[in-house]
C-alpha cells in the first residue's frame, strides 16, 4: 500500500517537473505592449478593425502592422491610450456609422408573397429572392439586430430596420450579414442620406414602393456637388459633402426618399436624433 502511494507520488512529481520544463521551453513570449493594448480595448471582438478580435488587433498594433486608430467601438479615449502605449501621436479616423438605405416598410412597399418562414433575412432571401417586390429593399426580419453587439438596431412595427447613429460604433457586423446589401457605411458627420437601394427604373420603383428613388435627377440638378446618379439610383457623394447643399437637394426629392437624420428617424422608430 505504502509502495503504491510512493510510486504514485513519484510519478506525480516527475510529471510536474516535465510539465514545468516544457512550459519554459515552449512558452510564447508576449510583447508587453501587446498586453497593455489588449487591456485598454473594449473587448467587443467585433472585427471592425479588420483583425480577428481584440487580441489579433492588439498584436498587429504592437508589431507595427496596424494603426492605433482602428478601434471604432473604443472611440477617442481608446485611441489615445493605444497611441500613448505605442509612443505615437493619436490620430482619429473619421467616425463611420451604418445606415439602412431603405424606408420601404410593410406599409410603403409591396410584397411578392406572404412569408411565414424562419424570421431570418438570409433564409427568406433564399426563397424566390425574398418576399419583397423591391429587389434591394429591407426584409425587416431582424438578422442585423441579432448580429449587432451594441443594441444599435431595431425593427419598427411595420418591419423596417433602423440604426441608432449614437449607439452605432461602425463595426460593420450588420453590413456583413445583410443578404441584400441594404446597409451601407457612411461618415457620421453626414446626416443626409438617400434611403433607397433599388436600381430599377422610376416607373418600376413606383409600382412597388411609395418612397423609393425614381432616378429623376432633381437632387443632382439642385446640388451636383453632393449628389450623383448611378444606374437610376441617387447617392450622396460623402467626399464632397456639404450639409446645406445636401438639404437643398433633399427638398426637391418628389418621393421623399432622402432623409436628414438630424431631423428624425424613419417612421415607427423609437430612436431620437
Amino acid at each position: 500500500m505504502i509502495g503504491a502511494v510512493l510510486s504514485l507520488g513519484g510519478i506525480g512529481f516527475l510529471s510536474a517537473v516535465i510539465l514545468g520544463v516544457a512550459a519554459k521551453k515552449f512558452a510564447v513570449e508576449v510583447d508587453p505592449k501587446e498586453e497593455a493594448i489588449l487591456s485598454v480595448l473594449p473587448g467587443a471582438n467585433c472585427g471592425a478593425c479588420g483583425f480577428p478580435g481584440c487580441s489579433g488587433y492588439a498584436k498587429a498594433v504592437a508589431s507595427g502592422k496596424a494603426e492605433p486608430s482602428l478601434c471604432t467601438p473604443g472611440g477617442k479615449a481608446v485611441v489615445e491610450k493605444i497611441a500613448e502605449i505605442m509612443g505615437v501621436a493619436a490620430v482619429m479616423a473619421e467616425p463611420m456609422v451604418a445606415v439602412v438605405c431603405c424606408q420601404g416598410d410593410n406599409q410603403k412597399a409591396k410584397d411578392k408573397f406572404k412569408y411565414l418562414g424562419v424570421q431570418d433575412c438570409i433564409t427568406a432571401q433564399m426563397l424566390a429572392g425574398g418576399p419583397k417586390e423591391c429587389p434591394g429593399g429591407c426584409l425587416g426580419l431582424g438578422t442585423c439586430v441579432a448580429a449587432c453587439p451594441f443594441g444599435a438596431i431595431e425593427i419598427t412595427p411595420d418591419g423596417l430596420a433602423v440604426i441608432d447613429r449614437e449607439k452605432c460604433t461602425g463595426c460593420k457586423k450588420c453590413v456583413s450579414v445583410c443578404p441584400r446589401k441594404v446597409i451601407k457605411m457612411a461618415p457620421k458627420s453626414a446626416t443626409v442620406h438617400v434611403l433607397c437601394n433599388s436600381h430599377d427604373k422610376g416607373p418600376q420603383v413606383k409600382a412597388y414602393c411609395q418612397i423609393g428613388c425614381i432616378g429623376c435627377t432633381l437632387c443632382k440638378k439642385t446640388a451636383e456637388e453632393v449628389y450623383e446618379i448611378d444606374n437610376f439610383l441617387a447617392f450622396v457623394k460623402y467626399d464632397s459633402y456639404d450639409a446645406e447643399k445636401a438639404l437643398a437637394g433633399m427638398a426637391k426629392c418628389p418621393t421623399k426618399c432622402i432623409r436628414d437624420f438630424a431631423a428624425g428617424y424613419p417612421e415607427g422608430s423609437t430612436f431620437k436624433p
